[in-house]
């Protein structure tokens, strides 16, 4: 049995993209596709003591339409989260994924995730969650706690979906970034896509090796593989090229052991997710 993904949505801007990517993978692996909305803590019932926060002057009435209203205010934010679902479910429907399954939970956004990835192949999430729609220097602050959290491939989309054609493979030899490579060897979803596999830094023998020893590993998979060294700060220069040359795609590992290191997992913040506009596919 094909393993699902997860596609999380939410109120934001990206979760129509969230739902074509997610038709797109589908469409290409088979795999069915759960769609996850989580709303927060804070979103669900509160459970601090009102009457501590009332002190003086507090009468029993006020605290029941306090409780009351909180109540409502809960039920109103499950029936929100139940209408993102079904609006999820209608798109992949309607562009013809066969196996659906909707799931509305309340918690931790990274513990629910980890609980639902069980057994899964992929998550996919939006570039910004709902909070950031407009901010376009910031990333989302579940995006990044996700992908530290996760043993799976992750999938972030950016604000619309176009065709997938091109690759672009980050390559700095490090062990997340072979895993990558056997990824796309092995994943159907890449089938007869064209790969290029990139090195930022200088062409030494190392490096020329290691292009070559990736490239081998896909070309024996069946994949039109051109491979190149490049100049520059790792996410300005794959950013710059991405544009530059028409990639639809970027794989690269979750970690590196280079200057690539920081680039997704880091004390900063995901400079490469950020700039490009195409979906970005981290893996572990």
């Amino acid at each position: 049995m094909t393993q699902r993904i997860i596609a999380l949505v939410d109120g934001s801007i990206y979760s129509a993209s969230v739902c074509d990517h997610a038709v797109w993978v589908a469409g290409r692996t088979g795999a069915p596709v759960e769609l996850l909305n989580v709303l927060g803590r804070h979103e669900g019932p509160q459970t601090q003591d009102l009457s501590g926060a009332i002190r003086l002057g507090a009468h029993s009435a006020l605290l029941k339409e306090l409780s009351d209203l909180d109540a409502q205010r809960s039920k109103l934010m499950a029936q929100r989260g139940r209408a993102i679902l079904e609006d999820a479910q209608a798109i992949l429907i309607r562009d013809g994924v066969a196996e659906i399954a909707t799931r509305l939970r309340h918690g931790d956004i990274v513990e629910t995730v980890d609980e639902a990835a069980k057994d899964a192949a992929m998550i996919l999430i939006g570039k910004r969650g709902e909070a950031a729609n407009f901010a376009k220097g910031h990333l989302g602050s579940n995006l990044e706690r996700i992908v530290r959290a996760s043993s799976l491939p992750v999938l972030v989309a950016p604000r619309a979906f176009k065709p997938i054609a091109k690759v672009l493979l980050a390559y700095d030899g490090g062990g997340s970034a072979r895993k990558a490579v056997d990824h796309i060897a092995r994943n159907p979803l890449f089938a007869g896509l064209a790969v290029h596999v990139v090195t930022v830094g200088s062409a030494s023998p190392e490096v020329t090796k290691g292009l070559a020893d990736a490239a081998a590993r896909l070309q024996g998979a069946g994949f039109s593989v051109q491979t190149a060294v490049i100049q520059g700060q790792p996410d300005t220069a794959l950013g710059q090229m991405v544009e530059s040359d028409g990639f639809d795609m970027v794989v690269m590992g979750a970690y590196g052991h280079s200057r690539i290191r920081g680039l997704i997992i880091g004390s900063t913040t995901t400079q490469m997710i950020r700039s490009c506009k195409v979906p970005v596919l981290l893996i572990r």
